[in-house]
């Protein structure tokens, strides 16, 4: 492990400020259940890491009827799949959120981490696409918000500019039924091979996939096509045509291509059974 700098800011501005002085020679570490690995095994060496746990407002998990659901930067996954008003109106998520990896690891990860991680199999990702969330972030030019169809530019990058600190995710407080489906090589401690969560809000669907492209990625032609619709047999297996056509998945050491196309038809045909 190569030296660096370690600073702990207790306000986003100081750790914002850190980021720039350090550019791209600088880390932020939360969970650290990436960083960590990677600084081990010489595969990141900044000159700094910026531990952003020090600052009171990122570990807050609130819920208010007209704002929706705020999970802050440094909340751990366990403790947001935990959480009662988590479990209760967005049960999808919190079971997203118990589908990464082991116990002691989402005692550390944090939902952010995971999304900032930007990989195209991101467990959380597909709920928060579901659900229209919002990434809020703290910059050089102060706060925004970023819709999370945004956020993900490609594999392993997000939209982020140089400075700029996730503080927490914003879903809308509307509650709808969904279903959080993962299919992977072990059932528990494993990566996805594909991932998904489909939601029914009234007579509309969203489907959200990772693993499938190079970003975790809604399927839009395929929502419009079940608007409105009865799902019988017939409905199902063009929904299932039309989301091949919207993917383009790749061959690796969890699954071929071939294996993945035919895993979506499963998720599109198990969900929207279940939900219609």
């Amino acid at each position: 492990m190569k030296n660096f700098e370690y600073f702990r800011p207790e306000t986003l501005r100081e750790a914002s400020e850190l980021l720039v002085k350090y550019g791209e020679n600088a880390r932020i570490l939360n969970g650290g259940t990436d960083v960590v690995i990677q600084l081990n095994e010489g595969h990141s060496k900044p000159e700094a890491v910026v531990d952003i746990k020090g600052i009171k407002e990122l570990h807050e998990l609130k819920f208010d009827e007209n704002e929706g659901l705020f999970v802050g930067a440094c909340v751990p996954l366990n403790k947001m799949g935990e959480d009662d008003v988590v479990y209760n109106k967005f049960r999808f998520l919190a079971e997203a959120a118990h589908s990464v990896g082991s116990r002691p690891i989402r005692n550390r990860a944090t939902c952010a981490g995971n999304i900032c991680n930007a990989s195209p199999l991101a467990d959380t990702a597909t709920p928060l696409l579901a659900l229209d969330a919002t990434v809020l972030v703290y910059g050089p030019e102060g706060e925004k918000e970023i819709s999370i169809h945004d956020f993900f530019t490609w594999v392993r990058q997000t939209c982020l500019k140089e400075g700029e600190i996730v503080t927490g995710i914003k879903v809308p407080a509307k509650e709808v039924k969904g279903l959080f489906q993962k299919i992977s090589r072990r059932k528990e401690v494993d990566l996805s091979t594909v991932c998904s969560t489909i939601v029914r809000d009234g007579e509309e669907f969203r489907l959200a996939f990772g693993s499938i492209a190079p970003t975790p990625l809604r399927l839009r032609k395929t929502e419009e096509f079940l608007k409105g619709k009865e799902i019988t047999a017939d409905v199902v297996k063009e929904a299932q045509e039309l989301a091949v056509s919207e993917i383009s998945p790749i061959g690796d050491a969890r699954g071929s291509r071939e294996y993945r196309i035919e895993m979506v038809k499963v998720l599109v045909k198990r969900a929207l059974n279940e939900l219609k």
